[in-house]
């Protein structure tokens, strides 16, 4: 079969950005199906005359603008159309009761806060302080709050007083306020090699080099961290040992030791995600609780209580808390104290606890059910997890898995969307459990899901 040659005639400009021109059009017009093998640079670059780093630069910008996928070893293919989800963002998270399968958001079960709501709005109705919640807040009028914040970061495993703890909008809020703190232009972030998609956003913002730590079935790799930190001069470290996005790894409590260890050595700050720590009945010690002095701690209410309560806590040690308080004053002033309030009452009540009890149930549940229908599959998973991660067949590029669900009414996250370098594509896909209220629409989707695994690519979609 004869190779692709674009047409070039009549084109201008640089000669590159002719080739992916000629790309574009022929992806649109279908001359170039999704799967389509491109032919080598060298290869292309011969037939059209012109120099090997001419048709690498035009793959290259090919990549970029998310036409094409190499894949190390195989080639260099058509995209399947749609783009990569970013994995979070602003796009509607409304839980449809009909329509396309949602397996993509990583919500945690949906409703069961609504009748301790119920309740506790009618206690503020008939509270003394409600003006207080209507107003600017006072260090007297968060007193309770405070108190709350440091009773959640306790059920965590992390010790705080007044001074150490930060109340957020949520722990986005929080991540983004520590690299307020932690850092400053031209510093260099590192991230695990597959990471929650926001943070990338908020380093672009921040103007921050970013710089990814190799990951393997137990989370970031130290050895790799303690190399990388030999050759540059990072400033921090963001990571989620716990539950790990998208991967689901948690670490054992010697590789965290391991961590904090390493980033005493090399003078790095830990920020340490752990959204979904307290889902895990048994789990490990936070690293902040082995480096309490360099660690920025995370956590929220959303993943345990309810996503729209939107409250997140922070420990750090005083100076460096001082610095994310003062970045939360810059982004909102202060968090809204309704919902703070809120927060509190149920932590220091009881209600959290209980509610927390539900999700750990739910998930369970819902891990359970996956486990059944996806038996046979690649699946990575914790028992306690609202999400999974699945290793897809050598014959099933994640992007054409992502269209061919899509094509059958399932909406998921392929790898890509989580990778800190941009031509790193694992033929993996984050599956999340908790999204769907309805347990009989997860279970039809996740049997779509089972099926396409089955089945080959279709052969338009792999030769051209």
């Amino acid at each position: 079969m004869s190779i692709w040659i674009p047409e070039l005639t009549g084109r201008t400009g640089p000669k590159y950005l002719q080739i992916v021109e000629a790309l574009a059009e022929d992806i649109i017009s279908g001359v170039l199906p999704p799967g389509a093998r491109l032919p080598p640079h060298r290869e292309l670059a011969y037939a059209l005359d012109v120099s090997p780093n001419t048709t690498s630069r035009a793959y290259a910008e090919g990549t970029a603008r998310a036409l094409i996928r190499g894949e190390v070893g195989r080639g260099t293919f058509v995209r399947a159309p749609g783009r990569v989800e970013p994995a979070g963002g602003t796009t509607d998270m409304r839980r449809a009761a009909e329509g396309p399968i949602d397996v993509s958001r990583n919500l945690p079960c949906p409703g069961v806060a609504a009748a301790a709501l119920a309740e506790t709005l009618v206690a503020l109705g008939h509270d003394d302080r409600l003006a207080a919640l209507t107003d600017y807040q006072s260090e007297a009028d968060t007193a309770a709050q405070a108190d709350a914040a440091i009773a959640w970061l306790q059920r965590s495993g992390v010790t705080a007083d007044r001074d150490e703890a930060v109340v957020t909008n949520g722990a986005q809020h929080g991540i983004f306020c520590a690299l307020m703190a932690a850092t400053r232009p031209g510093d260099l972030l590192l991230t695990e090699a597959l990471t929650y998609a926001p943070v990338k956003a908020m380093a672009d913002r921040l103007a921050l080099k970013l710089k990814p730590v190799p990951l393997d079935d137990a989370g970031l790799i130290p050895d790799a961290l303690d190399e990388i930190c030999q050759g540059c001069a990072a400033k921090a470290l963001y990571l989620t040992p716990t539950l790990q996005t998208p991967t689901t790894a948690t670490m054992k409590p010697d590789r965290r030791m391991q961590i904090a260890e390493i980033a005493a050595r090399h003078d790095l700050v830990l920020i340490e995600d752990d959204v979904f720590g307290l889902l895990i009945p048994d789990r490990p010690q936070p690293i902040a609780a082995h480096a309490p002095e360099r660690a920025v701690y995370i956590t929220s209410t959303s993943k345990c209580l309810a996503p729209g309560l939107r409250v997140g806590f922070v420990r750090a040690h005083a100076p460096l808390a001082r610095a994310i308080r003062n970045a939360v004053g810059l982004t909102c002033w202060m968090p809204a104290p309704l919902t703070v309030e809120i927060a509190a009452r149920w932590i220091l009540d009881g209600t959290a606890d209980r509610l927390t009890e539900v999700q750990r149930r739910h998930a369970a549940n819902r891990q359970t059910l996956a486990a059944v229908v996806l038996a046979g599959h690649d699946v990575h998973a914790n028992p306690h997890g609202l999400h999974l991660w699945l290793k897809l067949p050598p014959d099933w590029p994640a992007d054409a898995f992502r269209a061919e669900a899509a094509t059958r009414g399932v909406q998921i996250v392929e790898g890509a969307a989580f990778a800190v370098e941009p031509g790193m594509r694992p033929d993996a896909v984050r599956l999340c459990l908790s999204h769907e209220p309805d347990e009989n629409r997860l279970t039809q989707g996740l049997e779509t899901l089972g099926t396409i695994l089955t089945e080959s690519p279709s052969a338009s979609s792999l030769v051209l």
